[in-house]
């Protein structure tokens, strides 16, 4: 009588991972040729791919994304705040002994440079968007999770240094603004326009540069993680923090150059 031979477990659980596309961690590839790539935006790249009623790390990502809008909607009540304040002083004023009234509000030249820091705050968050997107594209994707290398991280890491170096221009921009200023006697006292215009170009300077600590994070991220869902939720949530930063500026910068 001829022997059967039973495969055991292991066997079977190899053939398991073979027919499901599985290379083993418990999760199938992070993309499939079912889905659509939609510009990294998190809505089609795959990363539903979980068994049922487990956690991926779409719901991670969410998580994260979450936080930092969270942290945003904070930054937008406080400018708001600073921006209400700033109408509601330039439109009060004082009657004086001849019973005329008087307002005090002297507007604030804006230096020509913001309008070229502007621009470098513009293009920083097109650099910045182009990175987050190769962090995403799905047959790079696919590459690294099949081990073929660091792909999405390599593309995405000029794009992300470049913006980087277009924020320290930035900031640059602005000292140089102050320093325009200062030599022009318009100092942060002199007059509640300057008042205005010094505390909302360094409110915002404080918060790009804790946006260049977290670029700074996220190029370090591509390099020392491991896990290219890590990667992938640093680089999107820095770049939807910048993203902020910079729409945050046009709207303060349009204030200061054309509201005064």
């Amino acid at each position: 009588m001829a022997a059967t031979i039973t495969p055991i477990d292991s066997e079977r659980e190899k053939k398991r991972r073979v027919e499901d596309h599985d290379h083993g961690s418990g999760r199938r590839p992070p993309n499939d040729n079912k889905d659509k790539r939609t510009g990294g935006g998190g809505e089609g790249d795959s990363w539903n791919n979980r068994p049922p009623g487990r956690r991926g790390p779409r719901e991670k990502l969410g998580r994260f994304r979450l936080a930092v809008f969270f942290a945003l909607a904070g930054d937008l009540i406080f400018f708001i705040t600073l921006v209400s304040v700033f109408f509601v002083s330039q439109s009060t004023g004082h009657f004086d002994a001849y019973n005329r009234y008087i307002n005090d509000w002297l507007p604030t030249a804006v230096p020509p440079i913001l309008w070229l820091n502007t621009a470098a705050l513009l293009l920083s968050s097109v650099s910045m968007e182009i990175a987050r997107r190769r962090m995403f594209e799905e047959s790079h994707a696919m590459e690294e999770w099949l081990g073929i290398g660091r792909p999405t991280s390599r593309r995405a890491m000029p794009w992300l240094a470049a913006t980087i170096v277009l924020g320290v221009v930035f900031l640059a921009g602005q000292t140089i603004a102050w320093n325009q200023l200062a030599r022009q006697h318009v100092l942060f006292a002199s007059s509640q326009s300057s008042h205005f215009f010094y505390l909302i170009t360094y409110t915002h300077a404080i918060h790009l540069f804790l946006g260049l600590g977290f670029l700074i994070a996220a190029l370090y991220g591509l390099y020392a993680s491991r896990q290219m869902e890590n990667r992938q939720i640093l680089v999107d949530c820095a770049g939807w923090y910048w993203h902020s930063m910079g729409l945050f500026w046009v709207f303060l910068f349009a204030l200061l150059a054309f509201f005064q």
